[in-house]
């Protein structure tokens, strides 16, 4: 059922109105800053004093109010940057720490777009949990006796899960009808929303968010991270080739679970006295869930490379925190079961369309919605496989076949009634079968992420071809290593086509959003 989107506008409080996306975003990191700092100050208070605090301690979240009487003037080819008709729109938003360049670029666009843009920055009616206040890497409750553990509810505001829905990304809300009900959103996620996804890629992928890059690519096996990080310590080593170091020196780091950084020691002040790369923080004792390695690049257009492991679970949990980051594109990169006869083990299977079987999304993504393939995406996986085998064109279908992945929640689905499996597949032309591309793709529409699937055929359970260890051991060490090149030379070559071009219009919905 469609729920309410609630107007952050707190009537009575004080704002401001700008002309200019730098002065706006200066406000909006005033107002935080300032809001941040008293919750903080008032916890250390309740936590080192004796007795408890007689007077409850609230802050709120910045909020951005755009008006506009005009229809858009823009280049209709862009999905964003713009409201589709006269109106007020408004988000709350948090950590300019992180999204300043992101503010700064959407407010612009906005300013840029509409001849009569003013930008109203206030503090919103919104409170700012305790626990986001504190930051991602403090653990509130540690050192807390039992009273104080009781008392904090009365005392701070914790998280609230009502404010933190995706009604706006799923398009169900409607507006609120009461004050500030012409108010419609201006960002797909409210600033409570992207809070806990920033504390949730900390615990799960054991990264700060800040490390993030705007292309990532997720995976089911750590070969592939293994070579991932293989390729970052190359990239992070000195050569005395100049071009060669020139070629390394666009990335300046590598960034590992911990937070571990690994500096590029071809950049000033990446080099160690024994000239190693420089490398601050350690390693973690106990590898996380879904470790996640990054890439970086000083912009950040690098690469963030997860391991979300086995299963659709897995996939929407990362995908639905990754999303409040804007990612320019994500990538499965992964292993799959070859569904023909006429496939082979390490053959690969670009997915043009996907059967969705993984009862994940099903309440906020209809079966019945259909999830495109990007072309963008499409080709540049399609480019950087040409460069990297060295094959073309016709040449192409002797390792490759584009056609529908079918993704599903069982992993023993092997052990079900044969007969029954032939009928499905034939009847849907399905190519390849795993469990995680088709609840990625379909996060990556509902999040307006561009999304693509490039698999590698490790099994033919259907033709006597099982999954068995010595099998898949010689299966990695032949493909892992090429398969990890396409997927890393297709995000360089979309990062190349700038993001402007690569979001899509097929993503953006009727009455949509004007924050990318």
């Amino acid at each position: 059922m469609p729920t309410r989107y609630p107007s952050p506008i707190r009537p009575g409080r004080s704002t401001k109105v700008f002309r200019s996306p730098d002065k706006a975003l200066q406000h909006i990191k005033e107002i935080y800053d300032r809001n941040v700092t008293y919750l903080r100050r008032r916890f250390d208070d309740f936590c080192n004093k004796e007795g408890l605090p007689t007077e409850r301690s609230t802050a709120h979240y910045p909020y951005i109010l755009f008006k506009t009487k005009t229809y858009p003037s823009v280049d209709r080819r862009l999905s964003y940057g713009f409201v589709t008709q006269p109106g007020v729109y408004s988000t709350t938003v948090t950590r300019p720490d992180i999204f300043d360049h992101y503010f700064k670029e959407q407010l612009t666009l906005l300013c840029e777009n509409h001849s009569d843009a003013k930008l109203e920055i206030g503090v919103s009616d919104v409170p700012i949990p305790l626990h986001f206040a504190l930051g991602e890497d403090f653990y509130l409750e540690g050192e807390l006796s039992s009273a104080k553990l009781d008392a904090l509810p009365l005392l701070f505001d914790l998280p609230d899960l009502s404010m933190m829905d995706d009604k706006i990304a799923n398009g169900i809300y409607l507006l609120d009808g009461g004050e500030g009900a012409d108010v419609q959103p201006l960002s797909l996620f409210t600033a409570p929303r992207v809070d806990v996804s920033l504390q949730r890629l900390k615990h799960y992928t054991g990264t700060s968010s800040e490390h993030f890059q705007n292309f990532v690519i997720y995976t089911n096996y750590q070969f592939y991270i293994d070579e991932f990080i293989r390729n970052g310590m190359r990239l992070m080593s000195y050569t005395e080739e100049k071009e060669l170091a020139k070629q390394r020196s666009e990335y300046v780091a590598f960034v590992e679970p911990g937070n571990k950084i690994t500096h590029n020691a071809n950049l000033p002040g990446g080099m160690s006295k024994d000239g190693f790369p420089r490398i601050e923080g350690g390693t973690m004792s106990r590898i996380p869930q879904m470790p996640a390695y990054h890439l970086k690049r000083a912009n950040g257009s690098g690469i963030t490379m997860i391991n979300i492991g086995v299963g659709p679970s897995n996939a929407k949990n990362i995908t639905d925190h990754v999303a409040v980051l804007r990612p320019h594109a994500w990538l499965m990169l992964g292993h799959c079961a070859g569904l023909r006869n006429s496939q082979r083990l390490g053959d690969y299977v670009l997915a043009h369309a996907y059967i969705r079987e993984d009862a994940i999304l099903d309440d906020d993504l209809p079966l019945h919605v259909p999830l495109p393939a990007l072309s963008e995406i499409q080709l540049a996986l399609a480019s950087a496989m040409s460069e990297v085998t060295g094959l073309d064109d016709y040449e192409f279908k002797r390792i490759m076949r584009t056609g529908t992945v079918a993704s599903i929640n069982d992993r023993n689905w092997e052990l079900r009634d044969q007969k029954e499996l032939m009928w499905h597949f034939s009847q849907s032309r399905a190519i390849a079968l795993d469990m995680e591309s088709a609840t990625i793709a379909a996060n990556g529409f509902r999040f307006r992420v561009p999304y693509g699937t490039l698999l590698c055929v490790s099994d033919k359970p259907l033709h006597g071809q099982l999954k068995l260890p010595g099998m898949a051991d010689e299966f990695y060490r032949e493909r892992v290593d090429q398969h990890l090149k396409i997927g890393l030379l297709a995000m360089e070559k979309l990062r190349a086509m700038g993001k402007e071009r690569l979001h899509s219009r097929k993503l953006r919905s009727f009455t949509e959003v004007a924050f990318q």
